[in-house]
Order: C-alpha cells, then sequence, then structure tokens
C-alpha cells in the first residue's frame, strides 16, 4: 500500500525493508510481516485521448501518482505497408499459398490499431497493479458519432465502441470495480474546482490531460484531494518484430537487414548501466555493436556499444521521464 516518505526513510533506516524500481517508480518491500493488513481504496483514473493519456492513482487522503502517455499511433500505417506488401509479393515469380476463406467474416472484429490502443491501456493498468493494490477504475466513457436513419452505418459497428466495450470486458475479467462517466461529468467537476485546462493537447503539463484524470479520481471518491505536480512521463516503443528486411532493396538488389527484437543477445527496450552513459535502453546493433539510446528523451547516445561493457538490469518496451510544473 501507499505510504508516507517518513515511513519509507524509517523502514529502510532500521533494514526492515529494502527498496527497488519497477521501470520508473521507486518501491520498498517488507523484509517482516505487515502490523495492518487493511486495504484502502485506491481508485486509477483514466483519460483516454488519440495522441496523449493520462492516468491518475490517488485514494481517499493523497495522489499516488500521475502518468502521461503516448498512444501507439503507427499501427494503422504499419497494417497498410504490410497489405502492399502482400500484395505486391503475390505477383512476384516466387512460391506462396493459395488464397482461403475469410473465417473473421460475420463475426465481431476488432481493426488492430484499434484493438492497440486498448491493450496499452491495459498495459498500464496490469503493471501498475503489480506495484499499487488497485481496487477501483474509472474511466471517461468516449463515444462514436453517430447517425439517425442510417441503416449502413452506427455507433454498433464503430471501431471505437466495438473496442471501448472490449477493454471494459477486460477490465471487469480483472476484478476490478469498473465505473465511466460522461465528459460533461468530467467538465463539471473541473470547473467545480476551478481548474483550468490546455488547449494545447501535446503539451506535457499536469493541466493538460492529467486534470481530467484527477478530477475522475474526485468523482469516485466524492471528496475533494490535493493535486500532485510531479507527472511520469511514458513514451512506448516500436518494434518490427516481422520484419526481416528493408522494403526497398538496395544497390545489385540487396535488401539490408531491418526488424527483430534482439539486438546480440539483448532484447531491444531492455535497461542496461553502461561505464560511460549510465542508465540507458538499448536499440539497433551494427557490425558486432549495438546502439544506446537516452532513457528520458529516446535519443541516441551511440551505436558503437560494447556488449560487455552493458549490465542487464530489467526489460522495457517503453522509455520515461520525470516532469515537474507548477501549473494548475
Amino acid at each position: 500500500m501507499p505510504c508516507t516518505e517518513k515511513r519509507v526513510r524509517k523502514l529502510l533506516t532500521n533494514k526492515q525493508a529494502f527498496s527497488f524500481w519497477k521501470k520508473g517508480i521507486f518501491c520498498i518491500r517488507l523484509l517482516r510481516d505487515s502490523s495492518n493488513n487493511q486495504f484502502q481504496k485506491v481508485v486509477c483514473g483514466i483519460d483516454p485521448g488519440s495522441k496523449r493519456e493520462a492516468y491518475t492513482v490517488s485514494t481517499e487522503k493523497n495522489v499516488v501518482l500521475n502518468i502521461l502517455t503516448d498512444t501507439p499511433y503507427w499501427v494503422k500505417e504499419a497494417k497498410k505497408t504490410q497489405k502492399i506488401m502482400r500484395r505486391g509479393r503475390r505477383f512476384r515469380k516466387t512460391p506462396c499459398r493459395k488464397g482461403r476463406q475469410n473465417n473473421l467474416r460475420n463475426k465481431e472484429f476488432l481493426a488492430p490499431s484499434t484493438k492497440t490502443r486498448w491493450q496499452a491501456k491495459l498495459r498500464i493498468i496490469d503493471w501498475l497493479s503489480k506495484i499499487i493494490h488497485i481496487t477501483d477504475v474509472i474511466i471517461e466513457d468516449v463515444k462514436a458519432k453517430s447517425w439517425k436513419n442510417v441503416k449502413k452505418w452506427n455507433s454498433s459497428f464503430s471501431p471505437l465502441e466495438i473496442g471501448k466495450e472490449w477493454f471494459y470486458q477486460q477490465v471487469e475479467n480483472r476484478k476490478y470495480n469498473l465505473n465511466a462517466v460522461g465528459g460533461y461529468d468530467t467538465k463539471r467537476q473541473r470547473d467545480k474546482r476551478a481548474f483550468t485546462k490546455n488547449s494545447k493537447k501535446l503539451d506535457n503539463t499536469w493541466n493538460t490531460h492529467n486534470v481530467d484524470s484527477h478530477c475522475l479520481c474526485e468523482i469516485l471518491l466524492k471528496r475533494i484531494i490535493n493535486p500532485f505536480k510531479r507527472i511520469l512521463r511514458i513514451s512506448f516503443l516500436q518494434f518490427h518484430r516481422r520484419m526481416l528486411h528493408k522494403l526497398q532493396p538496395a544497390k545489385g538488389g540487396i535488401r539490408k537487414r531491418e526488424g527483430s527484437t534482439m539486438s546480440l543477445g539483448f532484447k531491444r527496450g531492455s535497461l542496461v548501466l553502461h561505464l560511460k552513459h549510465g542508465l540507458c535502453f538499448v536499440g539497433g546493433f551494427m557490425k558486432g555493436r549495438i546502439s544506446l539510446h537516452n532513457l528520458k528523451t529516446g535519443k541516441r547516445f551511440c551505436q558503437n556499444a560494447k556488449v560487455e561493457d552493458c549490465i542487464f538490469k530489467t526489460y522495457s518496451s517503453w522509455y520515461f521521464n520525470t516532469i515537474s510544473t507548477n501549473v494548475y
């Protein structure tokens, strides 16, 4: 359960607990039995969006954590490119299987781009549940635009609506108490608290998206909670899992190597400790050397790091940075 910094410092000083990091979050684990086995109510508020999404984890007294993430926006274009390349291979003089019946026809279909966005939310919830005992999840209910008296298109056929219902079912299967409220309820709570919302949706400030996730927690807990200034900024890494070479051949008709998720024994995105660059994550590899990237910005440090100079720490599929903001 969440506790104060004073108690954490006391437990570590008395050697009653040891500390560790869990993908950007500082945690402790007790070395003795807990004096109180009662769990308090912990709420996770989610503000979904097209480019940015916000999460706020809060108890009835204090905000525990604020998270601001990107969305995996690249899946739609990747599937489009996959379709073009596959169709091109059909016209080459290469062995290929015959076309077969589409077994997904007349069945409920969730588009890969939509499913990836909702899966990203589940990944964040599953990761947080390993650190904090989350009891309730509240999300701003998004609704697709629909038209009356139109047979071919309605909200029931929208990928957004299908993906939303799939996500709700997955959350309920994880035994969380799910709550969904409309955007007008969030605005009403935001106006009641006199919070201002930034119109620049790509800014990394608290009052851009986390203000809504904070208000969602207040709606569910039915009490006023002091806002928390600090944000954990998370950016998802894009992996090319099934791509083996460049899409376009180089001179001589040779296609250069591309894709894969392994770099000389390291899984890409893994956090490693380097002698010169410190804590960073692994990228691609070339000529027996690996590339290392900044954990805060994602920029590349070098392309010629030796494998023996890197100490593996943990696996990760995103990089993160802590942002402090005084804007409310």
